[in-house]
């Protein structure tokens, strides 16, 4: 696998997508994990003036979408979530959050992830765990 290049076509993906508007940007990719980072601002607060439940949904679904649509043959395959559930932890304000997805599950149909949201100093924000059924293209 050659990183800079699967990081680039990650990154291009993000285009014209709630990605953008939420500025994810794949920042690692291994056999084993993908990991993304996420700005935390007034842009993804929530009333209280904390990161949205909703934006660290969206950081850890694209994650660990995107590492299901690394192990599969994207031209006759496709790639979608059919459930995710987060238990949030730690609240943060400003900073950064990372998404680090990694297999508890790979198999021809089902791919089951778990996702570490953590902020810069590797605090644990929240844990996530996502189902993604791999389909045949129409």
């Amino acid at each position: 696998m050659d990183k800079s290049k699967t990081l680039a076509t990650l990154n291009s993906l993000n285009k014209n997508t709630l990605m953008e508007t939420l500025d994810i940007e794949f920042v690692d990719v291994s056999e084993n994990s993908v990991t993304a980072k996420m700005p935390v601002n007034s842009s993804v607060h929530q009333p209280y003036g904390i990161l949205h439940g909703g934006a660290t949904a969206a950081l850890a679904e694209t994650v660990g979408s995107c590492a299901s649509a690394l192990f599969v043959d994207t031209k006759n395959k496709i790639i979608k979530g059919i459930e995710l559930s987060i238990n949030h932890l730690k609240s943060k304000k400003d900073g950064v959050v990372f998404g680090v997805a990694k297999p508890i599950h790979k198999g021809r149909t089902t791919h089951l992830w778990e996702i570490k949201i953590i902020d810069e100093e590797g605090h644990l924000i929240s844990i996530c765990k996502l189902t993604n059924i791999v389909l045949d293209k129409k």
